[in-house]
């Protein structure tokens, strides 16, 4: 991690520890923020919602144009920050996500916005646990659902199994086999 020099941070307004009338998970309950700023005009907040002292979500501003270019948030209420969304190319929306959704500290989803509208249109999971996309999601035609599921079963990096929507119904009901041509969920 590089040197950000100095730093400042922006008092507290109220006797919480945050600043006045800021609720941003919107329950109702003004949160505690604290906003850190850096002397090469980066930023970041850190939000405690539920007033526990753990940072609950942590924007950070790395290019100092007063827009989140990443937020940390903890989903499960675990304590742990276990999903980031991340803005790639400083336009606003989020152009990819990572998420440890089973606790263990390693990223086993990771979503993607391949189209550029702010929707996460692929979505890749670790179903086993070793580090490696095994399946991905898709949303090909950006219709909001998903028409093309593909496994690589085998863990060698090449689609086992591609299914596929190719009338547009909603259903997978083309099944490819890849990586061999036959079908890897039976045996010889």
């Amino acid at each position: 991690m590089s040197d950000m020099g100095d730093t400042t941070v922006d008092e507290p307004t109220d006797d919480t520890g945050g600043f006045d009338n800021v609720d941003i998970d919107g329950d109702g309950i003004n949160d505690d923020v604290t906003v850190v700023e850096y002397t090469d005009g980066s930023q970041a907040a850190i939000v405690d919602t539920d007033h526990d002292g753990q940072a609950d979500m942590v924007g950070v501003d790395v290019d100092g144009d007063n827009v989140v270019d990443r937020l940390d948030v903890d989903e499960n209420n675990d304590g742990k920050l276990d999903t980031s969304y991340v803005d790639t190319d400083g336009d606003g929306d989020i152009d990819v996500m990572y998420a440890d959704t089973d606790g263990d500290g390693r990223v086993d989803t990771t979503g993607v916005d391949t189209n550029n509208d702010g929707v996460v249109d692929a979505l890749g999971t670790d179903a086993d646990g070793d580090g490696r996309i095994d399946t991905v999601v898709a949303d090909t035609n950006y219709d909001g659902r998903a028409d093309t599921t593909i496994v690589d079963r085998d863990e060698d990096g090449r689609a086992d199994v591609i299914l596929t929507d190719a009338d547009g119904d909603g259903v997978q009901e083309t099944v490819t086999y890849g990586d061999g041509g036959s079908n890897p969920y039976t045996t010889a």
